[in-house]
C-alpha cells in the first residue's frame, strides 16, 4: 500500500493542476480554432466543461487546501480567526465594488468563475481572497521572529497586503484586458486598463482582513512560522503568481509584471530563504506556533 497523501496536499495539487488546465486553455487552445475544430463531440464536452468550471474549481480547491493546511499547522481557531474576516471583508468588499465602485473602482464580473453573489460577484473570488490573503501573510509573518511589538506586526500586514496586491498587478491586465477577460472595467484606467484605486482597494481590503485576524489572535499568539512549515502557503502563492505571470507576459503586459515580481515574487523568495529551518526560538518572541500533531484526513491512494 502507498503512503496516504495529506488532504491539503492532495487539494494543492488539484489547485495547481486545475491552474495548468485553465492556463493551457487560455493561451493554446482558444486561440487555435483548428484545435478545437478538430476535437471530438466528446472531446469538445470535455474541454467545453472544463473551461466552464475550471475558473471556479481551481479556486474551491485552494480555498479547501488552504484551510485544512491552516487547520494542521495553526490550529482550527487561528484558522477560522482568518478565513471569517477575509472572507466576509473581501465578500463585502466586492460587493460594493461593483455595486457603487469603490473601493476598486467600476468593474463588473462577466461569466466562467462561477454563481454570482446578488448577480454581482462570483462566489468563488472571496476564497481566492482567503487562501492568497492567508498565505500573503503567513510568509509576511515571519517578519515577526524578530519581535512581536506593534511596529512588527504592521510591518507583517503591510507587507502580506502589498504581496497580495502585486499578485493583481500581474493578475488583473490578463484577466480583464485580454480576448478573453473573465471582468470587466467601466472607468478608462491609468495603469494597463487598470484604476490606480484599484490597488489602493487592495491594499486596503488584504490590510484590514489581516489586522482584524491579528488582533483577534492577540499579541502574543501570532503564528510566526519556520521555513519547512511555510512551504506550503509559499508553493501556493507561486503557484498563483506563474499562472498570473504567464498570462501577462503571454499578452504582452510586460511593465505590471515586472512590478509584481518587484513587489511580489522577490520578497516572496527573500523571506523563504531567511526563514529558520529549525523551530524558531527567540527571548523576544514571546509565543511561536509549532507543527501540530497531523489530524487532518488524508486521502489515499492506490
Amino acid at each position: 500500500m502507498r503512503r496516504a497523501i495529506p488532504a491539503q496536499w492532495f487539494n494543492l495539487g488539484m489547485h495547481l493542476v486545475s491552474m495548468v488546465f485553465g492556463l493551457f486553455g487560455l493561451v493554446v487552445v482558444l486561440p487555435n480554432t483548428e484545435f478545437i475544430e478538430s476535437l471530438s463531440e466528446a472531446g469538445l464536452q470535455v474541454f467545453s466543461w472544463g473551461m466552464q468550471n475550471g475558473g471556479a474549481s481551481y479556486m474551491i480547491f485552494g480555498a479547501i487546501a488552504a484551510f485544512l493546511y491552516g487547520k494542521q499547522t495553526i490550529g482550527l481557531k487561528r484558522t477560522l480567526a482568518f478565513c471569517i474576516p477575509a472572507i466576509g471583508i473581501s465578500v463585502t468588499s466586492e460587493l460594493l465594488g461593483t455595486s457603487t465602485g469603490f473601493p476598486f473602482g467600476a468593474y463588473s464580473y462577466l461569466s466562467g468563475l462561477g454563481y454570482k453573489i446578488a448577480d454581482l460577484v462570483p462566489f468563488t473570488i472571496p476564497m481566492s481572497w482567503f487562501y492568497m490573503g492567508f498565505s500573503s501573510f503567513l510568509i509576511a509573518a515571519t517578519l515577526m521572529r524578530f519581535g512581536t511589538g506593534l511596529g512588527y506586526r504592521i510591518s507583517a500586514i503591510a507587507l502580506g497586503a502589498l504581496m497580495l496586491t502585486s499578485w493583481d498587478f500581474v493578475l488583473d491586465p490578463a484577466m480583464s484586458q485580454t480576448p478573453y477577460p473573465f471582468w470587466e472595467w467601466h472607468q478608462a484606467g491609468e495603469f494597463y486598463g487598470m484604476p490606480y484605486q484599484n490597488f489602493i482597494g487592495w491594499m486596503g481590503t488584504g490590510a484590514l482582513f489581516m489586522t482584524v485576524a491579528t488582533l483577534i489572535w492577540g499579541k502574543n499568539n501570532q503564528p510566526i512560522l519556520n521555513r519547512q512549515q511555510i512551504l506550503f502557503p509559499t508553493i501556493m502563492y507561486a503557484g498563483n503568481f506563474m499562472f498570473a505571470l504567464i498570462l501577462s507576459f503571454n499578452a504582452g503586459f510586460y511593465i505590471p509584471a515586472l512590478l509584481g515580481i518587484l513587489v511580489g515574487a522577490l520578497p516572496l523568495v527573500v523571506l523563504y530563504f531567511t526563514t529558520p529551518n529549525a523551530e524558531l526560538s527567540s527571548p523576544s518572541i514571546t509565543t511561536v506556533i509549532a507543527v501540530e500533531a497531523p489530524k487532518a484526513e488524508t486521502i489515499a491512494t492506490r
